[in-house]
This record gives structure tokens, C-alpha cells and sequence, in this order.
């Protein structure tokens, strides 16, 4: 990418981020010059979390302090009480204190991962309320954006969080504006998806504040090229993800995907497609070993799990939401593809790889 496609990524990026806002003019905005030098991140752990986004946060930041030869960012971590805490991937992670020990005119960043709901503490979502109402900068990486709901501190703000959480985070928190895109800047609080979307906000972050130049040539040495804009999608696109590219058969996936709470039959896919359902029969038998019946059903049992790993939403709703009209009928295609129940499944934790990235 070069050096003028960086610059004017960045600058669209800044531009961007916030521009329907409501109050945009009068609310202050994650990317506004800093009143005074470092400008301080608080990073907040939450057991489980996902390491990725963090380091992929903080490591623009230091990089930045060190090609501008001053010290523009200064980051700390914390916990709720102090105590180190264990990322997904089993590291235990040292602190700087616990949440007293965050200065007044620092930035929050609430890092999260897997089980998310499970480490919800009602004291983090006291403490993140009783400083919002302040006026403080407030965002999360990965799953940490279920937190700030949770707290109501993206209630009127766009905000994002990793695909794979998008269901269950929907189904909680339905009044949210919730885009899906890598990241979101909304006035006072902004959000990442998680894995190394929250790089591409950071140096969103450094070009509304320190220039383009400046991010552009961090991203250069952190060989992140291209940046990409916040509106992106988080998930390769279709054909990539199922190996084909046939047109008919991706148009079919899509309206699948679409309609998982209501299925459509297979002759009206075949129908909207121009096709017999023989045709549609053969068409996934070719590409993906599968009746498209079969691949249907799969798309709706990977969304059911999602929701039952993600919310407390009871096992009956979760079937009417994947297009079960018998419990019965669900619990068995269930069991049949993922070897134990839909009941089951609620008091079995999330492994590493199951919810975040």
C-alpha cells in the first residue's frame, strides 16, 4: 500500500467515525487531541480474556512513542481486584492495580474473551457507570463490548463486537446499533471486534491525533498494510469461506443465511435461483458434499449454539430462533451433530476457539 493510500485511509477513517451521531458537535470523541502529554490507557482485564487485541492495542501506541521521539501514550493494566489474570490462552497476566488505581483523566479499554457473561461482575459495571457519568473515554476489545451493554454504556452509540459473538450479543442487547463492521468510534466510546481489528483503531486513533504520517509509519513497522477502514467486514466473503465460487450456489447461501429463523423450502431456493431442485440438489452435492437440506440444517444448528453459549435465552426460544418448531426435533438434530443436548450444552464451559478469536 502506499504511503498516500495510507494517508488517505487514515484520514477517512477519522473522518468518518461518529459523523451521525447524535450530539456529535457537543460530546467529546475517542480521537480528540489529547488535553495534556502521555495520553493514559487503562487497560481492564477480565479472566479469559482474548490476548490478541490487547497486545495489538497497546503495541501501536508504544511504537508510536518511539518513532515520534516523545511520550504520547502511556498504558497500565488492571483487574477488578488487583489480582493477575489468566488470558484464554492460559498466560497469567500481571497488573498495575486494581480499579481505585486508574487516574481520573484516563481512557478505559475493558479487554475481554471467552465466557464473557460469566465474568460480568456487577462491581466492574457499578465502577464503569459511576465513571462514564464523568465524561470519560469508555471502549472495549473482542467481547468486552457486551460488558459496556451490559452496563448501558452503548445504549445511542454505534458499536461492534467479533462475528462470532454477533448472535447471542443481538438477541441480549436488540436496541443496540450493532454494525459488524472491524471497529466503531462513536463520540466517547468506541469498540473492536477483537484479534487485530483493534490495530487498525489504534492507528485510527494516532492519525486523528498525532497525524497520518505518523500512523502511517507505525503501520509500516508493525507490517500491517493495508489499514483498513472501520466498515469493513469482519469474515472473508462467502465464496472464500465455502471454497466456490459459483454464483447460483453463493446467492443461495446468502438467502440461507438470511432466513434461519424462518427456513425457506428447497423449491423456493431452486425457484429463486432459476433452478429445478434437482438442480439445487446436484449443485451442492458438487461443491459441498452435502444436500442443500443438510447444509441448511448445519447453518442453523451452529446459530443455535452460539445462542446457547452466549445467552440465557431458554432452549425453547433457542429453537424457535434457528427455525425448530418442536423442542423435540431440536434436541435430536442437535445431539445428532454435536453429540450431547441442547440441555447439555449450558453446563459445558466454552473452549478456547468457540466464541473468540
Amino acid at each position: 500500500m502506499s504511503f498516500s493510500t495510507c494517508v488517505m485511509t487514515l484520514v477517512d477513517n477519522a473522518s468518518d467515525l461518529g459523523k451521525n451521531s447524535p450530539n456529535r458537535s457537543f460530546r467529546p470523541r475517542f480521537g480528540d487531541p489529547p488535553k495534556q502529554l502521555p495520553q493514559h490507557m487503562a487497560v481492564v482485564v477480565v479472566p479469559e480474556f482474548t490476548m490478541m487485541p490487547v497486545t495489538s492495542a497497546i503495541e501501536p501506541l508504544r511504537i508510536a512513542n518511539r518513532m515520534s521521539e516523545k511520550a504520547l501514550y502511556k498504558w497500565t493494566m488492571h483487574s477488578l481486584d488487583g489480582q493477575p489474570v489468566a488470558a484464554s490462552n492460559g498466560i497469567l497476566a500481571m497488573v498495575d492495580g486494581d480499579l481505585s488505581a486508574i487516574p481520573e483523566d484516563a481512557t478505559i479499554l475493558i479487554c475481554a474473551g471467552l465466557n464473557v457473561q460469566r465474568h460480568t461482575d456487577k462491581r466492574l459495571i457499578a465502577w464503569l457507570r459511576k465513571v462514564a457519568r464523568r465524561g470519560t473515554s469508555i471502549g472495549a476489545v473482542c467481547t468486552g463490548a457486551h460488558i459496556l451493554a451490559e452496563a448501558g454504556l452503548l445504549d445511542g452509540y454505534k458499536c461492534t463486537i467479533h462475528w462470532e459473538n454477533m448472535p447471542g450479543f443481538t438477541e441480549a442487547f436488540p436496541e443496540l446499533d450493532a454494525t459488524g463492521g472491524l471497529f466503531e468510534i462513536d463520540r466517547d466510546r468506541f469498540t473492536s471486534a477483537g484479534g487485530t481489528t483493534a490495530l487498525d483503531m489504534m492507528l485510527t486513533l494516532i492519525a486523528s491525533q498525532h497525524g497520518p504520517e505518523l500512523a502511517s509509519a507505525v503501520a509500516e513497522g508493525i507490517l500491517h498494510s493495508p489499514i483498513r477502514h472501520h466498515s469493513e467486514h469482519q469474515r472473508m466473503s462467502l465464496p472464500a469461506r465455502i471454497g466456490a465460487r459459483h454464483p447460483k450456489l453463493v446467492g443461495i447461501i446468502e438467502e440461507m443465511e438470511k432466513n434461519l429463523e424462518e427456513p425457506l423450502s428447497p423449491s423456493i431456493l431452486a425457484k429463486q435461483a432459476g433452478l429445478s431442485t434437482r438442480q439445487l440438489e446436484r449443485l451442492f452435492r458438487r461443491y459441498l458434499d452435502r444436500s442443500p437440506k443438510r447444509y441448511y440444517l448445519e447453518l442453523r444448528l451452529k446459530k443455535a449454539r452460539s445462542l446457547l453459549l452466549q445467552t440465557d435465552m431458554s432452549v425453547i426460544n433457542v429453537a424457535l430462533a434457528c427455525g425448530f418448531s418442536s423442542p423435540s426435533h431440536f434436541s435430536k438434530c442437535y445431539r445428532a451433530f454435536y453429540g450431547r443436548t441442547p440441555y447439555r450444552e449450558r453446563g459445558i464451559p466454552v473452549i478456547e476457539g468457540a466464541e473468540s478469536a
